[in-house]
């Protein structure tokens, strides 16, 4: 199955505007997932003037088989100084919402939880007015290291289920379903203003009813924001497409994703866990959470 059908060709990017970012990623020595990991809407947000940063990275303690992101045993020690070239691109780039997102460092007492603390608390100095979502790894389910993140008050915390349980010993080697929806679980306990948001990809050889039953899951432990989009391949070297899902199909898990009470559900073929991010913006506007709202 290697021929893309056509809802899933993008528009080539226009080169000055993705040019631009990019001076500014390399002048600032940053890393994206966009570029990391192959990411099929890199034109369009990048014309758009966004990014989602990867920090501790670029190589990865994990292996896992869909993802193109380097693997690496011995990985490099924390730059303190990314929190503050990442805030000051964050600047540059006039970002509304910025997302930040990193590798898996199981090497760390932390998971890099210090880390995610420092980019948050450097780019509210320079940005003040810019929303902050952060798409963190499992932590090795070090709750110690989410609460030190939540403390730092992100108005979006992001962890990725990434797929149905039945598959996950193959997708997922390293991680575990029941820890992924602990974290979010946690989450919600732990500082009940935050947004909370996950994201899985499809056409692995899930089925309609277990993609159902995932979403079940996540609205269970009360996950606000759902992002649901195809896998691709980005090498032979990784797991095969099994299916092309329908646009009809990804539809359709929208609505029933609201159905069953997101706040939002962001599901097309080209949907990535960063892909209109920005979005949340107007999604607290209505629906508004602080402290206070949430003990009233």
């Amino acid at each position: 199955m290697t021929v893309k059908p056509e809802w899933l060709r993008v528009k080539a990017p226009q080169i000055q505007r993705v040019g631009s970012v990019k001076d500014i990623l390399r002048d600032l020595s940053l890393n994206t997932v966009c570029e990391e990991a192959s990411c099929p809407n890199i034109g369009e947000c990048f014309n758009a003037g966004t990014a989602t940063f990867l920090i501790m990275g670029p190589a990865c303690t994990r292996a896992c088989p869909y993802c193109d992101i380097d693997f690496e045993k011995v990985p490099k020690e924390l730059d303190s100084t990314e929190p503050l070239r990442l805030a000051e691109a964050v600047k540059r780039l006039k970002l509304n919402h910025v997302v930040i997102t990193s590798v898996n460092r199981d090497d760390l007492p932390d998971g890099g939880a210090s880390q995610f603390v420092a980019c948050i608390e450097e780019t509210r100095k320079l940005s003040p007015n810019t929303t902050i979502e952060v798409l963190i790894p499992d932590l090795c389910g070090d709750w110690d290291g989410l609460a030190k993140i939540l403390s730092a008050n992100p108005e979006v915390l992001n962890h990725n289920t990434e797929t149905i349980p039945r598959l996950y010993r193959k997708v997922r080697p390293q991680g575990e379903y029941g820890r992924s929806l602990e974290l979010l679980a946690q989450t919600r306990k732990l500082n009940p203003s935050v947004y909370t948001k996950s994201g899985i990809m499809v056409g692995l050889g899930e089925s309609d009813e277990e993609v159902k039953q995932v979403m079940q899951d996540l609205r269970a432990v009360d996950c606000d924001i759902l992002t649901i989009g195809q896998y691709l391949q980005p090498s032979s070297h990784h797991l095969q497409v099994k299916e092309f899902v329908t646009p009809e199909m990804f539809d359709s898990w929208r609505v029933y994703g609201e159905e069953i009470g997101f706040l939002q559900v962001v599901s097309t073929p080209l949907t990535r866990s960063s892909y209109h991010a920005e979005e949340v913006r107007n999604l607290m506007k209505l629906y508004p959470r602080t402290m206070e709202t949430v003990k009233g």
